[in-house]
């Protein structure tokens, strides 16, 4: 989010220095600098002992495609708290481990998203209100469930990482043709 009036007195910014940053919205009331603000947000691979991975069907996504569990994260609380917290209300599952799978940058959304591979004991999924659909899905099918891996798709990148971690076969990942690209991008305007 670019900040063009004060959140705190609503004084329309003025361009204002900040060191090796350059000129960031400044609020000359308040005297105080507004950095450009984005969401950080949480998303989890969560697999099992039998090599499943759950995949859930949210409004957002497009018809009859699941991704992994997503959320964002709450002040206050750390990623690996926010990770734990969203596979718990989505899925009713609770993680027995959580392994960083790194950060990526979601320029779509203005998101800075922490990517997890989380294990759960096999159980049945318990859905809250914003997951219309789960399932366990052998690792080998995934990709044929979710969209086609593009530049900047966290999830084929933490589903890869997870692939390799267990020693399991790579599957063909599907990759989105610029038309599809182009027509995600349209949707999210």
């Amino acid at each position: 989010m670019r900040y063009r009036y004060c959140p705190e007195c609503g004084t329309k910014l003025v361009p204002g220095v900040a060191g090796d940053d350059g000129e960031v919205p400044y609020c000359t009331q308040c005297e105080k600098l507004w950095f450009d603000g984005f969401s950080d947000c949480v998303l989890v691979l969560v697999c099992n002992e039998e090599d499943e991975v759950a995949l859930s069907s949210q409004w957002y996504l497009p018809k009859d495609l699941k991704s992994f569990t997503t959320g964002f994260m709450k002040p206050g609380e750390t990623a690996e708290e926010a990770a734990a917290r969203e596979v718990k209300e989505e899925l009713g599952l609770d993680l027995r481990s959580v392994e960083y799978a790194g950060t990526y940058w979601f320029d779509y959304n203005s998101q800075l998203m922490h990517g997890f591979i989380g294990v759960a004991e096999k159980a049945p999924l318990v859905l809250s209100t914003e997951i219309q659909s789960a399932s366990w899905v052998p690792a080998a099918d995934v990709p044929k469930a979710m969209l086609p891996d593009f530049p900047g798709n966290a999830a084929m990148t933490v589903f890869r990482q997870y692939i390799e971690s267990r020693s399991l076969p790579m599957p063909e990942i599907p990759q989105m043709t610029k038309e599809q690209q182009e027509m995600m991008l349209r949707s999210m305007e």
